[in-house]
């Protein structure tokens, strides 16, 4: 049976996902959770889940809310955890506080809680509703749930190119093809993302920091795949400034030396996997789900693009195609990947379209 929610409900709901967003990028392993805790028919606490480790979300709220908690209203994006992590259960939080009834977004897809905070809930006498702005709520979560179900990482492929196609000219001249107002959204993904990765060839053609530049905001984690270890030791994204991590994967190819070099000298950390040519990328992602990091952005190029669109790790895309030609031989976004015959083409779905940054913004999703 569907459950039934008032205007109100979704308003306080709404509320909810707002503040939940607040900590884009910041929640890694966890979730972004917000909470709204409403009495008389006003916000009497709120509060959202900051960074792994710390408060959740429902504590922040009822701190805020305090006595008044009492027989009030809960409206949490996410259901209450029921287990013991590096915090206590959210749901007996709830329960101590003797709120009247709990309003649910979606239902926790980690198996350690999965149905068991609501559970607990509905054990002490609360009323939960579960299900208000459920799809609003997987989509800012997405990350996450791929992270807890599949054990990867979502990973978003971003790439600018020409309206016929081209990354760069034939003589490889990328800068630039997109509008400032694309790349400053671009670094706005960065500062969302857990880690930002590209292949050697994007380096050594185009030697970029990957830090972020929006004021305020943090460096995500710098990804090289260099099967050959061929990057340069003065490319920028081995000296840039940063707090986050630069770490390259590898194959069994790469010269002893230079990973040494690479990490005694300049603090990168090395990968290296024992393929003979080719670092293995499923197990690359995996890795990266393990350090608890969970989502990639991909900025190229097109040869690594295509392999991890063949291999099924690509989750979504966002192409800026600018009003330009460039013609001739130039390289594609997706060089990497190759089909026969038209039926092999992956399907895009919730497809969206805006001219917000000057190009043509498409994004769209290939797992459905």
């Amino acid at each position: 049976m569907k459950e039934k929610f008032s205007s109100q409900d979704e308003f306080y709901m709404k509320r909810a996902l707002e503040l939940a967003a607040l900590a884009r990028g910041r929640t890694s392993p966890n979730p972004m959770v917000g909470c709204v805790i409403v009495k008389d028919g006003r916000i009497v606490g709120e509060g959202y889940h900051h960074q792994a480790g710390t408060p959740h979300a429902e504590v922040h709220a009822l701190a805020a809310a305090g006595s008044m908690a009492e027989n009030a209203a809960v409206y949490v994006s996410l259901e209450p955890c029921s287990h013991f992590g590096r915090t206590p259960p959210c749901a007996d939080a709830l329960v101590r506080a003797q709120v009247s009834r709990v309003v649910v977004a979606m239902v926790d897809p980690n198996l350690l809680v999965a149905g068991k905070g609501i559970q607990r809930l509905e054990q002490a006498g609360i009323a939960v509703q579960a299900g208000l702005l459920a799809e609003e709520a997987t989509r800012l979560n997405e990350a996450f749930i791929k992270a807890i179900t599949k054990r990867l990482p979502f990973l978003l492929y971003k790439a600018a190119f020409s309206l016929d196609g081209k990354i760069a000219t034939a003589t490889g001249e990328s800068r630039w093809i997109s509008s400032e107002q694309s790349r400053a959204y671009v670094h706005r993904l960065r500062n969302y993302y857990d880690v930002v990765m590209v292949g050697s060839e994007t380096v050594v053609k185009d030697n970029p920091a990957l830090t972020c530049r929006v004021p305020g905001a943090r460096d995500p984690v710098r990804l090289i795949v260099d099967g050959k270890l061929r990057l340069p030791e003065d490319a920028q994204v081995l000296l840039a400034s940063s707090s986050a991590p630069c770490i390259i994967a590898t194959s069994a190819a790469a010269p002893a030396s230079k990973i040494n070099a690479l990490r005694q000298r300049l603090g990168v950390e090395v990968w290296q996997y024992p393929d003979e040519r080719y670092v293995p990328l499923t197990t690359l992602m995996r890795d990266l789900s393990q350090r608890g990091w969970n989502s990639v952005l991909l900025e190229g190029g097109g040869i690594l693009a295509g392999s991890l669109v063949k291999a099924g790790l690509v989750d979504k895309i966002e192409f800026f195609l600018a009003p330009k030609l460039i013609g001739g031989h130039g390289p594609s976004p997706l060089a990497g990947f190759h089909i026969e015959h038209l039926a092999e083409a992956p399907s895009l779905h919730r497809l969206e379209v805006s001219m917000d940054t000057g190009d043509l913004h498409v994004s769209a999703y290939l797992n459905p």
